[in-house]
């Protein structure tokens, strides 16, 4: 349905201990579009992330995507990428997929041993093996061979270097189902300005700005600029 919200938050609080990184932040993400998640370091960028894949359940407040509270159903129609990879070190590119598509049934094998080839990663290598950009592929390829109908791609540009960004991003966006949603963190926000069709700020515990990309230009405004703007002692 056109302009249905697929993410829904109200009134959601996240502490770790005495330290409150999330207070009492209430917002709706729209369905079918590229959103940028932005904010400095410790903004609560990636809590936030992982509340919506269910890795962190321990907060206040109401979540729902797809008009259902996180559980089951959600993780079954999210693809979660994390800052950090979580493949052993055991395990080969081969044995990583397998491992995937035994785990999710929206899991597609044969179009990952494609995007393998396309990659130019050996199915048998394994991951102690491979740099820290064939991991960055392999996790990404995973990650985007699910047919999921929400993306959450935690810095998946981080430490690569220009041309193996610009590889990323296509993969991205020439591998999402149609009328999926991605969001997508991300320090880059000169060279992903282009990419966003939202763009969410959060700092200082809060919802800073969670407007669509078109509104801003129209205002004259660049994200990069707000950003700095937004957040002046980050430069």
């Amino acid at each position: 349905m056109e302009n249905q919200n697929l993410v829904e938050i109200k009134g959601l609080t996240k502490s770790y201990g005495a330290k409150v990184v999330l207070e009492d932040i209430s917002l709706t993400l729209p369905a079918g579009k590229i959103i940028g998640l932005m904010g400095p370091n410790g903004s609560g960028k990636t809590s936030l992330m992982k509340i919506l894949t269910g890795m962190i359940n321990d907060y206040s407040g109401d979540v729902r995507i797809d008009g259902q509270p996180v559980g089951a159903h959600t993780k079954a129609i999210v693809a979660y990428l994390p800052d950090k990879s979580f493949l052993p070190p055991w395990m080969s590119c081969q044995q990583a997929i397998g491992y995937f598509g035994d785990f999710y049934a929206n899991f597609e094998k044969e179009k990952a041993f494609r995007m393998l080839e396309a990659f130019q990663l050996d199915p048998k290598q394994k991951v102690k093996t491979m740099s820290k950009g064939m991991q960055e592929k392999l996790l990404l390829l995973l990650v985007m061979c699910r047919s999921a109908q929400f993306y959450v791609l935690d810095e998946p540009l981080g430490g690569v270097d220009p041309s193996a960004r610009q590889f990323i991003m296509d993969t991205i966006l020439n591998n999402r189902p149609q009328g999926s949603t991605i969001l997508l963190s991300t320090h880059m926000i000169y060279d992903m300005e282009r990419v966003f069709d939202v763009a969410l700020m959060i700092g200082r515990k809060q919802v800073l700005l969670n407007d669509a990309v078109a509104n801003l230009e129209a205002q004259g405004k660049t994200l990069d600029g707000l950003f700095k703007e937004v957040f002046p002692y980050v430069y």
